[in-house]
């Protein structure tokens, strides 16, 4: 077994975790639409600080057997640091605050797509990885496209994308919890 595969299927729990924190930021966002701006932002700051955080740390432990770790790294270290720009700076205005936002999914959604394709022949469900780039992609450039929303139809956009992403995610992650357990009864 190649050692993307592996470390894919052992970290499933990390896809897991994520998706399941993205699902909880979705279902704030729709169950509060008219919260201030401020708590949106600190909510999406702890969200995409702590989703970095986790795919670096997950990237950094395997880094000596991937061959391919850097779109999983830049990912990552781009999450922590639009997550610390978004706590450190609140007050900053809202239209700065989403082109961090859209930088964040657009390239984060790249990078995961770039990753999909470089691993297509060694693992199978690799669309749920496109997939969600591609969600990500559509999200940033949608952030691009309307900087001018009001705050509830912000709130519904992050909302959605946050709850497709964390689906695709948990989807994922049980996609390589089987795997990973098929190959260990074939062991």
């Amino acid at each position: 077994m190649n050692d993307m595969l592996t470390y894919l299927q052992r970290s499933w729990w990390i896809f897991l975790l994520r998706g399941l924190a993205a699902v909880a930021v979705g279902v704030m966002a729709f169950a509060w639409p008219a919260l201030t701006l401020a708590v949106l932002v600190v909510i999406f700051g702890v969200y995409v600080l702590t989703d970095g955080i986790f795919g670096l740390v997950d990237a950094v432990r395997y880094r000596d057997r991937l061959g391919r770790v850097w779109p999983l790294v830049l990912e990552s270290i781009l999450g922590i640091a639009v997550g610390l720009l978004t706590l450190f700076w609140p007050g900053e205005t809202a239209l700065v605050l989403l082109m961090f936002v859209a930088a964040w999914a657009v390239v984060g959604g790249l990078m995961r797509v770039v990753l999909a394709f470089q691993i297509r022949h060694e693992i199978t469900g690799e669309w749920y990885l496109i997939a969600s780039g591609l969600l990500s992609i559509l999200f940033g450039g949608l952030l691009i496209a309307v900087p001018q929303a009001g705050l509830v139809t912000l709130a519904w956009i992050i909302g959605f994308y946050a709850l497709l992403f964390g689906a695709l995610f948990i989807l994922l992650a049980v996609h390589l919890r089987k795997l990973g357990r098929a190959s260990d009864s074939m062991a």
